[in-house]
């Protein structure tokens, strides 16, 4: 998976014509995550860079709907936990193409058998179809991933949190790290798949988001 692309501030705030006050502003009603300010030393020394592809959306979003929105609403809006109130049927998640039918059957043999999908559920489901449908992890594997979102992907929705998939001589592990932190393995382990939760979420938010289930141009979730 590559690395995201960044943009300085100054390309940011060039790009955008947004002003530097703006910028701080919605930074101190939450409208923008604290995470997205990624301080790094240049030849010049320090300066601040962002995610590229999130603060442009971001700041596009923000822009579009601040005339009819107060910011303390943008701020609710934009929330990673606002995701939480996210519930969707079965069948709603079908409709949507959100998963496979056979991912769903799975996680209904290993986690929960429920009619009533919440966004952990909905996150977990999504993260593991993409995974089964890429090759990267098998169906005897998929207790792993279930068991470590479940218990551990709503403590980090606004933190810059990965989850890492790797397999050693045969058995494979899933664990989650807060940040998206450099990760060293021995010579006979092999990382299989690295996905970011944060930018995840905001893909699977985004396909959820979208009145029109016979959109056939949705976000790809596999990306």
């Amino acid at each position: 998976m590559r690395d995201e692309e960044l943009i300085t501030k100054k390309e940011l705030l060039e790009r955008t014509g947004i002003s530097y006050g703006q910028l701080y502003r919605w930074k101190r009603k939450q409208l923008i995550p604290e995470s997205w300010f990624i301080r790094k030393a240049t030849f010049t020394g320090q300066e601040t860079f962002f995610p590229k592809e999130k603060i442009l959306k971001r700041v596009q979003a923000i822009s579009e709907m601040k005339d009819n929105l107060s910011l303390d609403e943008l701020a609710e809006k934009f929330s990673p936990r606002a995701v939480t109130k996210i519930v969707l049927t079965e069948q709603e998640l079908l409709d949507q193409n959100i998963v496979s039918e056979a991912t769903l059957i799975i996680f209904k043999e290993l986690a929960a058998k429920v009619n009533e999908f919440r966004f952990d559920d909905l996150l977990t489901l999504s993260i593991l179809d993409q995974m089964l449908k890429s090759g990267q992890m098998n169906r005897f594997e998929a207790q792993d991933l279930l068991d470590v979102l479940k218990k551990n992907s709503s403590k980090i929705y606004d933190k810059n949190g990965c989850l890492y998939f790797v397999r050693k001589m045969g058995v494979s592990i899933v664990f989650i790290t807060e940040e998206d932190v450099a990760v060293y393995l021995d010579e006979h382990a092999k990382l299989i798949g690295k996905q970011r939760i944060s930018a995840h979420m905001e893909r699977l938010k985004a396909v959820i988001e979208r009145t029109d289930p016979s959109d056939k141009n949705r976000e790809d979730l596999r990306k």
